[in-house]
């Protein structure tokens, strides 16, 4: 009976022993007492971690920037070239103009040897894809599921036509770019593949299988491009690429693949239908051929980027071992901070 007595008393103490230690390492924790490494910045430190920056980012920003500059781009702005001359003080009847033929012929020279796949981009300038109403303006669901989904009041003001629904809905969808591309060389027509253009968990994911258009483009006021109505959603892959909206103002999307290699010197004719209507607001269109490499397609940016931050650690190192050498200055007594943290 005393054993047990005792064990009872033991307790209460041992449980107010560990409830006074968790307080106390509370109290350390919040007063900001408790034990930590801290890193001396000192001036050698400093000057030799800014030095080292520099010596590593440098020679990454230049073989990032040799790999972009390895990739091989073929730029051409085609809107105003394809305007007839009777037309060009007067755009945009030309282009809302159905009766007026829109095809148009370009020649691009290759200057330096394309090893297939070569990538087929339009790219468009000026053009608010971003925009708040234009971004809101889809339904998913309605994309994923088809006409079983009914919600689509975001879809607004493309929602429905002739007291009918519209699939697929929304501003992004009938605003569809409509511009057609054939590509030949010497009379003779590359092979281009139109496959696998879309991202894979897009045509899987997000747009259904057994989703077909309904309804689309009859409206009174015809937007972009007409999809088959007899082929899904996810596998018209042109539609997917065009659905994935762009964050900036000028943007690149893909259109194609050119299976062959491209020879210097070798001259390619584009036969393009000119549909698409950027003279309303200014717009610009340009088709890219292009081909990528281990860092992908053409960009700059990355290998500046590094470059600069580079160049900028070596000359801040720099400006610091300079003033420490005319301005030495000795290291700092932090003696009081020790009494603080002992009392």
């Amino acid at each position: 009976m005393m054993e047990v007595e005792g064990s009872m008393n033991r307790a209460p103490d041992q449980s107010s022993f560990l409830r006074s230690r968790r307080s106390k390492a509370l109290y350390q924790f919040k007063q900001q007492k408790l034990p930590a490494c801290k890193p001396v910045l000192t001036p050698i430190s400093v000057i030799t971690v800014f030095m080292l920056m520099g010596f590593v980012f440098i020679p990454i920003g230049l073989i990032t920037l040799r790999a972009s500059r390895d990739a091989i781009e073929i730029i051409d702005r085609y809107d105003v070239e394809c305007i007839p001359e009777e037309y060009k003080t007067n755009k945009l009847l030309y282009i809302t103009d159905s009766s007026i033929p829109k095809n148009c012929t370009r020649y691009l020279k290759v200057q330096k040897y394309m090893k297939a796949p070569i990538f087929i981009y339009y790219q468009l300038d000026n053009y608010y894809q971003n925009h708040r109403r234009y971004v809101k303006s889809r339904s998913d669901q309605q994309l994923l599921h088809g006409l079983e989904y009914s919600h689509t009041s975001s879809c607004e003001p493309e929602e429905s036509s002739n007291g009918l629904p519209i699939v697929p809905c929304g501003l992004i969808a009938w605003s569809m770019f409509n511009d057609t591309f054939t590509f030949s060389r010497e009379r003779t027509k590359l092979k281009v593949s139109r496959n696998n253009i879309a991202w894979k968990s897009d045509r899987e994911q997000k747009f259904g299988k057994n989703v077909y258009p309904v309804n689309f483009q009859n409206g009174t006021l015809i937007g972009g491009a007409k999809l088959d109505p007899k082929i899904p959603l996810s596998d018209q892959e042109d539609f997917i690429v065009w659905m994935r909206a762009a964050a900036l103002l000028s943007f690149r999307k893909l259109y194609g693949r050119i299976e062959e290699d491209l020879k210097p010197g070798t001259v390619v004719e584009v036969n393009l239908m000119n549909n698409y209507n950027t003279y309303s607001f200014s717009g610009q269109k340009k088709l890219i051929l292009s081909t990528s490499n281990w860092l992908g397609g053409r960009n700059d940016f990355l290998g500046i980027t590094y470059l600069v931050v580079g160049s900028s650690s070596i000359v801040i190192s720099i400006i610091f071992m300079l003033l420490h050498l005319k301005n030495p200055r000795p290291y700092g007594d932090n003696s009081w901070n020790k009494k603080s943290l002992s009392s």
